[in-house]
């Protein structure tokens, strides 16, 4: 008698899928977002930010590189907005196209030898269609896989995307760190410092390709055809129609400005020491050590690496332990590395500095792995999209754009690491503070409203289901 081989169930392989579309688009989004931070350290300074002084050059290149950020809750906004109304996948479709087509055109500018003020502005421009774009593609990249994923397992589907994040960073720092090691610096300079920023024109094509195949949302689609069959019902009734409801983005602020708060908190200490451990560490070390290139980019490689394969095994944690428990191990560890960090950074051992950016990318993978389903379960879904933007875009102002600033001029004012050991550590304090007032999430169903249906955190095997759907959390 022959055996039929078994097949995977057929949900598992729908949310393989999408977890694989969604990881492979925001790996693309995140390398175009992060080339340009690495490029703001080691390129742009010199060729669009011409100055006497080095770190003044950073400087200047890190205010472009903010700038990004700024767009970014314009992004939200937009992309939520739509986001909300006609679907998560069109929209992730455009921010994709957005994007690569902005990192495409960076790599063909001319520098401020050839034209002067000229290119640093082409440069900024092109910096806020890259902020306002990956401002709406966040929020879609977890939300679709989120809503296609079960309320016992979100924590490690949801994560996926969170990886993209590490994903794109090893992999725009492997490119650089390839032509690092094969250029003389004359010639990076010159013109292989393009090559990256050119390879996004085909990584998107890619991305696309890949990205047009995900199903939609079928939480977004169940919400669309409730709300259908509720106005053809009161138009059968003769009931005057209701009066037309604000924007998602005015719902979010009147009915669920709390959870943007919380939003913020959450991802503020996250924020902050992500591109202090990425972006800024390269400054630290070529400028201020007087290592060579290759020794912070190898660093930050390696550290990204792990952080691509944990960042999955924290969110399937929180599964289990909930979202506040994880993120807090996160949090109040960075805390105290904070000021372990640059102690071993001044070793000017190549292996220190690669432990002390791994390790610091593990504490902060146990803020970032939990995170997407903890933001994204905290809105219904009608405002979800735009909830879960704004709310991690406004901390992405006031923790990402501003953290390689404010570490810079600490750095230059005191010439020290301590003071950025502070800043680091204060940071982390806040999402320590945020996470341990806010409420538990882990299991919530996300097609109902209100945070119902979540647990807390259990201490012994999960309870059978009639209990788990007795426990209510207020919304």
């Amino acid at each position: 008698m022959s055996v039929v081989p078994s097949s995977p169930p057929p949900r598992r392989t729908k949310i393989g899928r999408i977890v694989a579309a969604s990881l492979v688009g925001t790996t693309i989004e995140w390398y175009d977002f992060f080339l340009y931070g690495s490029a703001a350290a080691l390129v742009f300074n010199t060729l669009f930010f011409p100055s006497s002084d080095p770190l003044v050059g950073t400087l200047l290149a890190f205010l472009t590189y903010a700038v990004g950020f700024a767009a970014r809750p314009l992004g939200g906004i937009v992309f939520g907005h739509y986001g909300d109304k006609v679907g998560r996948k069109k929209l992730l479709v455009f921010s994709l196209l957005l994007m690569g087509g902005a990192t495409f055109a960076m790599g063909l500018l001319p520098t401020h030898a050839t034209i002067g003020v000229g290119a640093p502005i082409l440069l900024t421009v092109l910096r806020l269609v890259q902020g306002f774009a990956l401002g709406g593609e966040w929020g879609g990249a977890i939300l679709i896989v989120s809503e296609h994923g079960g309320d016992k397992r979100r924590g490690f589907w949801a994560s996926w995307p969170q990886a993209g994040a590490p994903g794109g960073n090893l992999l725009a720092t492997g490119v650089l760190a390839l032509l690092a090691a094969v250029q003389s610096d004359e010639a990076f300079l010159a013109w292989g410092w393009r090559i990256p920023f050119l390879l996004s024109g085909l990584l998107v094509i890619i991305g696309l390709w890949i990205r047009i195949s995900v199903e939609e949302s079928p939480v977004f689609l169940e919400a669309q055809r409730k709300a259908a069959d509720e106005a053809a019902r009161t138009a059968g009734e003769g009931v005057a129609p209701a009066t037309k409801e604000a924007a998602p983005v005015v719902q979010v602020f009147r009915k669920s400005w709390r959870e943007v708060l919380v939003a913020i908190g959450t991802r503020f200490g996250e924020n902050v020491s992500y591109y202090i451990l990425t972006a800024f560490v390269l400054v630290y070390v070529t400028v201020h050590l007087e290592l060579p290139k290759s020794d912070a980019l190898n660093a930050v490689l390696i550290g990204s690496a792990v952080h691509f394969v944990t960042i999955p095994m924290w969110g399937a944690l929180s599964d289990r332990l909930g979202r506040r428990p994880v993120t807090q191990i996160g949090a109040i560890g960075m805390v105290g590395w904070a000021f372990a960090f640059f102690a071993l950074l001044d070793t000017e051992s190549f292996p220190v500095i690669t432990l002390a950016v791994t390790v610091g990318l593990l504490f902060h993978g146990a803020m970032y792995g939990p995170q997407a389903a903890f933001i994204s379960e905290m809105f219904d879904t009608k405002v979800r999209y735009s909830g879960a933007s704004m709310g991690s875009q406004l901390a992405s102002i006031i923790g990402g754009a501003l953290a390689p600033l404010i570490a810079v001029e600490l750095l230059k004012d005191y010439d020290s690491s301590l003071p950025v050991s502070v800043y680091l550590s204060a940071a982390a304090l806040v999402t320590v503070v945020t996470v341990w007032v806010a409420k538990e999430t882990r299991g919530r169903d996300l097609t109902k409203d209100g945070l119902v249906g979540s647990v807390p955190a259990p201490s012994a095997p999960p309870a059978p289901a009639s209990v788990k759907d007795s426990a209510r959390l207020g919304g």
